[in-house]
């Protein structure tokens, strides 16, 4: 089990707690906390993964959907083998509920 943290710059802000997906076979739950009040850290990431050896690929799908989707809180990922076009569906899934 791997635990890696990314930070990158936001803009707009989440208003409120966002759960998706699960932590099964090929799957990635994602969980995302607003930032508290006067907090200005932008996006901070936790991934855990159960996959070691891809800090690279990690980094470059989150900073891809972070520079198109700036959503500042605490992003929580939990992973068990997803691949990144199931990363990125998610991330989509959960900037989608924070917006509605």
């Amino acid at each position: 089990m791997q635990t890696l943290t990314y930070r990158f710059p936001a803009r707009e802000a989440a208003t409120h707690p966002i759960h998706v997906g699960v932590v099964a076979s090929g799957d990635l739950e994602i969980l995302l906390e607003p930032l508290a009040a006067g907090d200005d850290d932008g996006v901070v990431v936790r991934v855990r993964t159960s996959v070691n050896g891809f800090d690279t690929v990690w980094h470059d799908v989150l900073e891809r959907f972070f520079t198109r989707t700036p959503l500042a809180g605490r992003w929580e990922l939990n992973d068990f083998g997803a691949t990144p076009g199931v990363v990125n569906l998610r991330l989509r899934q959960a900037s989608e509920a924070a917006a509605s």
